[in-house]
């Protein structure tokens, strides 16, 4: 299975349509789009350049954390990171056996998370592929 972990605060801030104004519902909309992409994996997968089957974990930090009301999906985890996100996602990342797909386009952590055999991509392939 390849796990897939989502740097929540990067790929929502990759996009400049006022997510600032309302951080957790723009974490909502970002769980609930995986969940929706999470519905046709083969797809996801497709984009994302990996092999299904897929579990994604997404790591929501700051005011983005406290979102409630999150949809849920079998293969979705939500991580809702104690204090800064990047040390979350590196801690979750080295505890997922497997591939590891790290995403975010913070360099300093996919250097972190490549030393641990993770690899990364971009945000722009996952807001591709989702709805």
């Amino acid at each position: 299975m390849t796990q897939v972990v989502v740097d929540g605060a990067n790929v929502v801030g990759s996009r400049p349509d006022g997510w600032w104004r309302d951080r957790e519902g723009a974490a909502r909309r970002l769980v609930a789009a995986l969940a929706e992409a999470l519905a046709e994996p083969e797809d996801l997968a497709a984009a994302l350049g990996v092999a299904p089957p897929l579990q994604v974990h997404v790591v929501l930090e700051g005011r983005a954390a406290h979102a409630t009301e999150l949809p849920e999906h079998p293969d979705l985890v939500v991580v809702r990171a104690p204090a800064d996100g990047d040390t979350t996602i590196a801690e979750v990342a080295a505890g997922l056996m497997g591939q590891v797909v790290v995403v975010t386009a913070d360099r300093e952590l996919r250097q972190t998370v490549a030393a641990g055999g993770a690899s990364s991509i971009g945000p722009g392939a996952l807001l591709t592929a989702l709805p």
